[in-house]
């Protein structure tokens, strides 16, 4: 055999390993071999992270992976009495004490509470190490039939509180020349998303806005990871925008519903953070497959896409498939 029939044997190889490894997957060939022999996140122990959105679903879990890793924690959210029981929660692994977490309420939407709210987390630990910029809503609506006031809404919550916190935390990280900003996208940051076309295109932006910083960054040690989670279990549909100013979906998802495990989901994004990975997908199939489908082969994904239907992906976005 020669060395070029030995070579293509060896590819073919090696394709057929990766496609069988996707076929299993639950997040990205990247992520699923660092969460197996990368970095344990054990190696933040110490390290002060913020996170936003911290009373339910995946920031109250990313919370609790974080507090086991030793993390010394800021936990924002609207809902002081959630917040209080998140730190409750974290304080029974026994890794940390009492003066470790911080509760700090903050309503994102009030930009001018930004700046207070950073010196309070600086008074109290002197550094912020990672910001897990994770509150945000999602939306069910026609795209003809969303008022202008939504697309506004959905902007100001979903990208620009974010941006408004990180430009306020990003110049304490290069004074200190390290630091690591982290935003909780969505696989709609990387796919159209029928009948949620406000919250894709606020993903999007928030992908854009944040890759021009990570290039940026990386010669001054600042650390920029996109997360793309899949469908999850939270209360995330609850307190998601229609298409009417003002008005919340207020649907509670159902145990029969196949979406990704929230606690599964956070143990990924702490393995991401621990690892500084650039950008991660959290997905069960067959999300996962669409995302590479809709990353390597655009082409092929959008003539699938649109001859499958509204109905058919939004089966696979609700969990009904």
């Amino acid at each position: 055999m020669d060395w070029c029939t030995i070579v293509e044997v060896a590819v073919v190889a090696y394709i057929v390993l990766q496609l069988v490894r996707l076929l299993f997957a639950d997040c990205d060939l990247q992520l699923q071999w660092t969460d197996k022999f990368g970095r344990s996140t054990g190696v933040l122990t110490r390290k002060v992270v913020w996170i936003t959105g911290a009373s339910s679903g995946i920031g109250e879990y990313l919370s609790y992976e974080l507090a086991k890793a030793g993390c010394r924690l800021v936990l924002s959210a609207r809902r002081e009495g959630e917040l209080q029981r998140v730190k409750k929660e974290c304080l029974s692994y026994g890794t940390l004490m009492d003066d470790d977490i911080l509760v700090l309420p903050l309503d994102m939407l009030k930009f001018d509470l930004h700046q207070p709210a950073v010196d309070e987390v600086l008074s109290r630990f002197k550094q912020i190490d990672v910001l897990v910029n994770n509150a945000g809503r999602s939306q069910r609506a026609q795209w003809e039939k969303t008022d202008l006031q939504v697309d506004r809404d959905m902007l100001e919550i979903n990208v620009l509180s974010v941006l408004s916190l990180t430009k306020l935390v990003l110049p304490h990280m290069l004074e200190r020349k390290e630091g690591h900003i982290v935003n909780m996208s969505s696989v709609s940051g990387k796919l159209g998303s029928p009948l949620s076309g406000s919250y894709t295109g606020a993903k999007h932006a928030l992908q854009g806005w944040f890759d021009c910083l990570r290039v940026e960054m990386f010669p001054r040690n600042i650390t920029v990871t996109n997360i793309c989670p899949g469908p999850v279990f939270s209360n995330l549909l609850k307190g998601s925008f229609t298409e009417n100013s003002g008005e919340l979906l207020g649907v509670e998802m159902k145990e029969g519903e196949k979406r990704m495990n929230t606690r599964r989901c956070a143990r990924l994004c702490a393995v991401a953070i621990a690892n500084k990975l650039d950008e991660v997908w959290i997905a069960l199939q067959p999300i996962l497959l669409f995302v590479y489908i809709g990353q390597y082969m655009p082409t092929i994904a959008g003539w699938c896409f649109k001859r499958a239907g509204v109905k058919f992906m939004m089966k696979f976005r609700e969990g009904q498939h």
